[in-house]
């Protein structure tokens, strides 16, 4: 793979990762809300197509004749992401829709890349998390040629250059936290 593929594919894996976390940081609060409501402890019962809401019905109408055939589980993920999906406002139903689209023209490669960074970003602690938060606003933030700026900077670093402007960024931001 050339260079500027490489480039080009680490930028999209990026982008679809911070995709990822600004759904997951929109919708974890109500997501998980319905999750509790709508799973058991332990097992999840079934859910019968008759039960649900006309609306809960359209968007499932694909699952429609083999929905008594699916796992409670899966009924109840669909049932959870139906409901979300009602819930959202259509400028927030837009936002999804574009995020998936761009999610299915990803390789395989790049969803794997995505999946695994925001793996990784569900392990960090709250506050490690608001700091990742944090930081994507700011880069959003910036305009167009500032970040360009920033991503050639970062691009033609050498590795030791690389760690050292890490270690002062970690450095700076521990002089701003107050001791414990």
């Amino acid at each position: 793979m050339s260079e500027p593929a490489k480039l080009n594919y680490t930028r999209r894996a990026a982008l679809a990762a911070l995709c990822a976390i600004g759904l997951q940081v929109a919708l974890a609060p109500r997501a998980r809300a319905d999750e509790e409501a709508a799973v058991s402890a332990n097992a999840p019962a079934p859910v019968a197509w008759s039960t649900l809401t006309a609306d809960e019905q359209k968007i499932l109408s694909r699952f429609s004749d083999r929905w008594n055939t699916l796992p409670p589980e899966q009924q109840q993920r669909l049932l959870r992401g139906s409901r979300r999906w009602l819930s959202m406002s259509p400028e927030e139903r837009e936002r999804a829709q574009t995020r998936f689209k761009r999610w299915r023209e990803m390789s395989p490669e790049e969803r794997e890349l995505a999946r695994k960074r925001w793996h990784e970003y569900r392990d960090l602690t709250p506050e490690q998390q608001q700091r990742v938060r944090e930081g994507y606003h700011r880069l959003k933030n910036l305009t167009p040629e500032q970040r360009q700026k920033l991503r050639e900077r970062w691009e033609n670093a050498t590795p030791e250059e690389r760690q050292k402007w890490l270690e002062r960024r970690r450095e700076k931001r521990e002089r701003r936290q107050p001791p414990p």
